[in-house]
């Protein structure tokens, strides 16, 4: 494929001369007598790199190349490679120029050889660049990939161990994220709650079965046993440097709006937004789920009972959005199954 080379220059000689050089070198060259016809050609034409003249009447190149810049933002459309051409050996206007991200400078009038070999340079370059964004992007979502099934699969261990909350974890990070999404939240927060959900009872793996398995009403002793289990999740997240909020929905999803939670009885805003969706969903999939004393509850019972913690065990905001979900799941599908 040709690649496509834009020259400005309101010197008619030197336009000529590029596209004779250029065009011979293989490249499919346009030329424009101004930056007015350039802001007008890029709206309608893709550009691989772009040989600017500095000194024309009404648009310079620096002022061509700020308008060129700010289309090219408010239209989220990649950055066009510049080349400056220059007929003075002028330091500051090379500083000016490189400080808008002009990648080279050539002086006028210019020896083809030149020519040539810096276009061709700098496109080899600016391919490698984007060849190796590409495989590194590659890379960083393989290891992600590797990341969420160790994740997942160390949910279901958590999960495996309480014989009535198959799935929890990864119900209830369904839940948050679709609660994050509804809520604003960029899709990057959203799969960073997502996992915060899939590992929020992670510290339940040093509680003992005997005690997250009991059937029947929990003693007191037993009780301050399972209250443990936010304290251990923290300490084993704290340590994955990688993902350093991972923490927060395994150390405070039992938190209260109101104060009246634990470990640490934060109130309202002290809590980290994060935990606090978290508990919402916890919450729901507790209510939505079988238990060895009950099965699921009715789905109009849920709703009182969110109506009911909103301001006191919830975040109103975040209560709001679950039940908005909850009125949408008309035929109620939205719980264990």
């Amino acid at each position: 494929m040709e690649e496509r080379v834009v020259v400005v220059d309101d010197d008619a000689i030197i336009l000529r001369s590029a596209n004779t050089v250029l065009s011979e070198a293989g490249f499919k060259v346009t030329c424009l007598k101004s930056g007015r016809l350039l802001l007008d050609y890029v709206t309608k034409n893709p550009i691989d790199m772009l040989l600017l003249d500095i000194k024309m009447p009404e648009l310079d190149g620096f002022e061509t190349m700020r308008l060129l810049r700010e289309w090219e933002i408010e239209n989220g459309v990649k950055e066009i490679p510049v080349i400056f051409f220059t007929a003075n050996d002028d330091c500051a206007a090379e500083t000016a120029g490189l400080s808008l991200g002009a990648m080279d400078f050539i002086r006028k009038p210019f020896a083809a050889e030149v020519l040539t070999l810096r276009v061709r340079h700098l496109l080899d370059l600016i391919r490698l660049q984007r060849d190796l964004h590409a495989e590194v992007e590659r890379k960083t979502k393989e290891i992600e990939g590797m990341s969420l099934h160790v994740v997942q699969t160390l949910a279901d261990a958590i999960d495996a161990k309480d014989a009535y909350t198959k799935g929890h974890s990864g119900r209830v990070a369904e839940y948050s994220r679709e609660i994050a999404k509804r809520a604003g939240y960029t899709f990057e927060r959203q799969e960073e709650i997502y996992m915060m959900g899939l590992l929020h009872d992670v510290g339940k793996i040093g509680v003992p079965d005997a005690v997250i398995n009991k059937p029947g009403k929990l003693t007191d002793e037993e009780f301050e046993k399972i209250k443990t289990h936010p304290g251990r999740g923290a300490k084993i997240l704290q340590n994955i440097e990688e993902m350093p909020k991972l923490f927060i929905g395994a150390r405070w999803h039992h938190e209260r709006y109101d104060g009246r939670g634990y470990p640490d009885g934060l109130a309202g805003d002290e809590i980290p937004e994060e935990a606090r969706i978290i508990a919402v969903a916890d919450a729901y999939d507790a209510m939505t789920s079988n238990r060895s004393y009950r099965g699921l509850i009715p789905q109009e019972v849920v709703k009182t009972e969110l109506e009911k913690g909103s301001g006191t065990q919830f975040d109103p905001q975040f209560a709001a959005i679950m039940l908005e979900i909850v009125n949408e799941d008309v035929d109620y599908t939205l719980h264990e199954q």
